[in-house]
C-alpha cells in the first residue's frame, strides 16, 4: 500500500515537474495604413449589379461547389468595400457589379435590396432569392 501511494505522489510529481509548452511564431504587422480623401477618387454614377440564388432544401447548389461564368469557387473572393460589408450572398452581387463595371478599385456604400420568393408556403425547400446592389465605384487619380 506504501509503494502505491509513493508511485502516486512520484506520479503527480512527475507530471507537476513536467510542463506542456506551445512555441508562437508571430509577425508583426507593418505600419501600413494609408489615408484616402476624396479628392484622390474619380466617382462613377450610381450603379447596379444583381445576382440570384436558388436555394433546394436550404443549399445554394450553385455557388457550394462553384460555377465557370463567375470565375470563382464559392465565397472564397474579397472585394474592396468602403462602408458596408455585405454578408453571405449579396456578395454575388457585388462581384456583378465590379464585373460589369471593369476599370473602377473600389465600392463606395453599398445598399442592398433582397427579394425572396418561396412559393411552398414560406418554407425553405425551394426559394429564390435575387439581391440588388446600387453602390459608386471608384478609381484612383494618379498623383502627379
Amino acid at each position: 500500500m506504501k509503494k502505491q501511494k509513493l508511485l502516486l505522489v512520484l506520479g503527480v510529481f512527475a507530471l507537476l515537474m513536467t510542463s506542456c509548452t506551445s512555441y508562437r511564431h508571430s509577425m508583426r504587422e507593418p505600419n501600413s495604413h494609408v489615408e484616402f480623401v476624396a479628392s484622390d477618387f474619380e466617382l462613377s454614377d450610381p450603379v447596379t449589379g444583381t445576382a440570384t440564388v436558388v436555394r433546394i432544401l436550404g443549399i445554394d447548389w450553385e455557388h457550394t461547389f462553384g460555377t465557370v461564368s463567375t470565375g470563382f469557387a464559392g465565397n472564397e473572393f474579397q472585394l474592396p468595400i468602403i462602408g458596408n460589408i455585405a454578408i453571405g450572398s449579396a456578395s454575388y452581387a457585388l462581384y456583378d457589379l465590379m464585373d460589369k463595371n471593369p476599370g473602377y478599385d473600389v465600392i463606395f456604400y453599398p445598399q442592398v435590396k433582397v427579394e425572396r420568393h418561396a412559393p411552398i408556403f414560406g418554407l425553405d425547400l425551394y426559394s429564390t432569392t435575387t439581391y440588388t446592389v446600387t453602390a459608386r465605384l471608384g478609381k484612383m487619380r494618379k498623383r502627379k
